[in-house]
């Protein structure tokens, strides 16, 4: 299994710890950037690594950032991807077993133990394909593409700046 690692420039630093520890497990992994602390846009690296696996360079994928939020928000506009806001090991097995997330996004703020131990729940999870579970799944799924048929059902909502207003 091949997994995809991003982070923008809050989550540098733990992405590159966690490329440490993933050369100690032999986890094969691709790193998506960003390659400093210098500040960028946590999107355009949630969507390098959703790409990715929409390509299947990669199977699972990993995003940092400050709460986990934005890469959340960010990785879940892509159409096959089912990101889940991680914070504890419970929720890193569950979205896998449960959801059959693809992604997981956890706040940079977490201590480097415990996202080791998210990261090994993730990645050892499997989806249990359970009726229930199946048919939960296949409901987003199904909503999603109906989305991507009729766009017309879409309304763009553009934030603005208070300059702008």
């Amino acid at each position: 299994m091949k997994v995809g690692i991003a982070a923008d420039h809050r989550g540098f630093k733990l992405k590159e710890k966690l490329k440490k520890y993933f050369y100690k497990k032999n986890i094969e992994f691709i790193d998506y950037g960003t390659d400093s602390g210098v500040s960028v846009d946590s999107f355009d690296y949630a969507m390098k690594v959703c790409e990715a696996i929409n390509n299947k360079e990669i199977e699972l994928a990993i995003l940092i950032c400050w709460t986990g939020n934005g890469m959340t928000i960010a990785a879940n506009k892509v159409p096959g991807i089912m990101c889940a806001k991680v914070d504890n090991v419970r929720e890193a097995r569950l979205a896998r077993e449960h959801n059959d997330a693809n992604v997981i996004s956890i706040s940079a703020d977490l201590l480097v133990f415990e996202v080791k131990d998210i990261i090994d729940a993730f990645l050892k999870s499997s989806f249990l394909e359970e009726d229930r579970l199946v048919r939960r799944v296949n409901k987003i799924r199904e909503y999603e593409a109906s989305i991507l048929k009729s766009t017309k059902s879409v309304k763009k909502r553009e934030v603005k700046t208070k300059k702008e207003e």
